[in-house]
């Protein structure tokens, strides 16, 4: 219904785009909200839990708070948490979700220009080019691509197709405009006028005050490829991946499970930064381990099945082993709020798909602590500056290629050259004589025997 009622004030491609791009929107917040009802209620029920036990007992597995005072406080939080819990309720009932164009951060610093840096006009400025977009999506049975947007990558032009009452605008013919000046893509340029040739592409434009220029992004779907066994990537050596917070600790393992070079580190710190900025950062790790995958021949990339999603969605009512209050706890989740497991495996898997690589995902399950135990103090006799981080990413690789993680590591393998050397000759000793057995011991009480 919104499609047909924009359809009617500019066209229906434009119309599509704009409701498209509003429904996508909508989608992302309902389905925020929903991820909030979810911790919201397992919270509630963790504390509900815990909150029939009496302070200082345990009934079977569950452990009442420790004093009477934190039972109290429990309590109270239950209550806000119950509250919050129908606000979000009502909310998804009644499809009322929160979508700000141009984003929250920004509208936010309208309150606080000056701790932002901001005058009125540059922070209008900002917020005009936040809430801009121009988007269409491609059609393959189109010249270049694009019927909306359309980009001559042999000419150099970008023509923009106006809606019915800009048609007068137009410098071309059938309601289109040129740009004056010329549009290139100083990034993948040549993939970008090879699939306008052939298929579909979606062209995106947006604004930067800031820097006072114009970008244009072109993407794609590309077509499945499939997928090589799991035995040929193990023929080959690996890259291994163990995901912290602030950085990733990586190891290139060979066939036979053993570590070749020195293991490295690749700083990922994201804390602070805006949305942007950490998918930079997060491109820019993937990028540096698709190049130490190419140095080394590595067809593969193995990684852990990350989410913390218990802990993520209880929080500070998180029990067990993890600590849950006080600094400790704070200082737990942060560092689980650092952790980019989803957004990094989802870029791991798009990048090294372009790059020819595969995505091998392994269980994390006492990856660390067989680490310590069998991997890190062999390690260190060759390389005193590796940490428990660079055994854990050995006993990932190990785990993705098939070998057990739990065996003592020996060193590598000998070097071909090395191998291919005869050993030398060592000369055998004679086997020595056995002694004469000896007569066994009379038993106590017997006399013993007298000659005739």
């Amino acid at each position: 219904m919104r499609k047909r009622a924009l359809t009617g004030l500019s066209s229906s491609r434009w119309a599509g785009a704009i409701t498209r791009t509003s429904e996508d929107a909508w989608q992302l917040a309902a389905r925020n909200l929903a991820a909030e009802r979810g911790t919201l209620k397992a919270r509630v029920r963790k504390i509900e839990a815990r909150i029939t036990v009496p302070a200082g007992k345990k009934a079977g597995r569950v452990s009442g708070y420790a004093t009477p005072a934190e039972r109290h406080a429990k309590t109270l939080r239950l209550k806000a948490l119950k509250g919050r819990l129908a606000r979000v309720e009502r909310q998804l009932a009644d499809g009322a979700v929160s979508v700000t164009r141009g984003g929250r951060r920004l509208m936010r610093a309208r309150l606080n220009l000056e701790d932002a840096g901001l005058t009125e006009a540059g922070w209008r400025e900002r917020w005009d080019a936040g809430r801009l977009f121009l988007t269409a999506d491609g059609e393959k049975d189109k010249p270049w691509g694009n019927e909306t947007l359309r980009w001559n990558p042999d000419e150099g032009w970008f023509e923009v197709r106006l809606p019915a009452p800009l048609a007068h605008l137009a410098n071309r013919p059938h309601g289109r405009y040129r740009l004056s000046c010329g549009v290139a893509f100083a990034y993948r340029g040549d993939e970008v006028a090879a699939q306008a040739a052939t298929g579909a592409v979606r062209y995106d434009i947006s604004y930067d005050p800031v820097k006072d220029r114009w970008h244009l992004d072109a993407s794609w779907k590309v077509s499945a490829r499939p997928v090589p066994p799991l035995g040929e990537l193990r023929s080959s050596p690996v890259v291994a991946v163990d995901v912290n917070y602030g950085h990733l600790a990586v190891a290139v393992l060979a066939p036979d499970g053993n570590v070749t070079g020195v293991p490295s580190t690749v700083p990922l710190e994201l804390a602070g930064l805006p949305v942007t900025a950490r998918d930079g950062r997060v491109r820019a790790a993937v990028s540096a381990l698709i190049a130490t995958a190419r140095e080394h021949g590595a067809r593969a990339v193995v990684i852990e099945d990350l989410d913390f999603a218990e802990a993520r969605c209880e929080g500070r009512e998180k029990t067990g082993n993890r600590p849950s209050r006080g600094r400790r706890g704070r200082g737990f989740r942060r560092l689980l709020a650092g952790i980019p497991t989803g957004r990094f495996r989802d870029r791991l898997v798009q990048m090294t798909a372009n790059a020819g690589l595969s995505v091998v995902v392994v269980d994390p399950a006492y990856t660390s602590r067989w680490a310590a135990e069998h991997w890190l103090a062999p390690l260190r006799e060759h390389h005193p500056g590796l940490t428990g981080h660079h055994a854990a990413a050995l006993v990932v690789g190990r785990r993705g290629q098939g070998h057990r993680a739990r065996v003592r590591a020996n060193g590598n393998r000998a070097v071909p050259e090395d191998a291919a050397r005869p050993a030398p000759a060592r000369t055998r000793k004679p086997p020595q004589a056995l002694a004469a057995p000896r007569e066994p011991a009379a038993p106590r009480g017997t006399p013993a025997a007298t000659a005739r």
